[in-house]
């Protein structure tokens, strides 16, 4: 992976600190609440770790935050994220990408994201925040998303809505998958 794909490491590692503190938890209580090795924790927490998209995903419900407050970037007047630039961070079991495009600013609770997908393993995404509801909108490519037992194919153009407070997954059907998501936290 190329430095414009990689994952913010040093704001993640902030984040995870900053969060951790904010709500008392040890390092230990944190890494049993999220399910996560400790050693796993402190080397993210120490910026030397390689974290993917479930464990940020687990820290963030374990510290009831969304998954944002853990990779946002700088405030800036303006920002503009140019293709295949940002802090994408990997899925550890698909071939899969998720790159925060817009944290959800103060008062409000949605991230954007931008999301490619690329044929092989399904990204199986366990439940978020409760209340959570995902917007998807395909902008090239061929992508299934939903709840199991309620998979839809989406083509360019296509807009799915589901939860995203229970377990769900997104696989590509086509090389070259995109999708904008869209994180409702309610």
């Amino acid at each position: 992976m190329d430095a414009r794909r990689s994952a913010p490491i040093d704001a993640i590692a902030a984040a995870i600190r900053r969060e951790r503190e904010r709500v008392g938890l040890s390092l230990s209580e944190l890494a049993k609440r999220a399910g996560v090795a400790k050693s796993t924790l402190s080397q993210l927490e120490a910026g030397t770790g390689n974290p993917s998209v479930e464990t940020l995903w687990a820290l963030g419900t374990a510290l009831d935050v969304p998954f944002s407050r853990l990779v946002e970037p700088r405030v800036a007047p303006m920002i503009v994220i140019r293709a295949g630039e940002g802090p994408a961070v990997p899925a550890s079991k698909a071939n899969y990408y998720g790159t925060l495009l817009s944290a959800c600013p103060p008062g409000a609770r949605r991230d954007i994201y931008l999301i490619t997908v690329e044929p092989g393993p399904a990204r199986e995404a366990d439940a978020h925040l409760p209340g959570s509801i995902e917007h998807v909108v395909v902008i090239s490519g061929r992508l299934r998303a939903g709840l199991p037992g309620h998979l839809v194919d989406l083509d360019p153009g296509d807009y799915a809505m589901f939860a995203g407070d229970v377990d769900h997954r997104y696989e590509a059907l086509a090389a070259g998958t995109a999708a904008v998501l869209v994180m409702e936290h309610v």
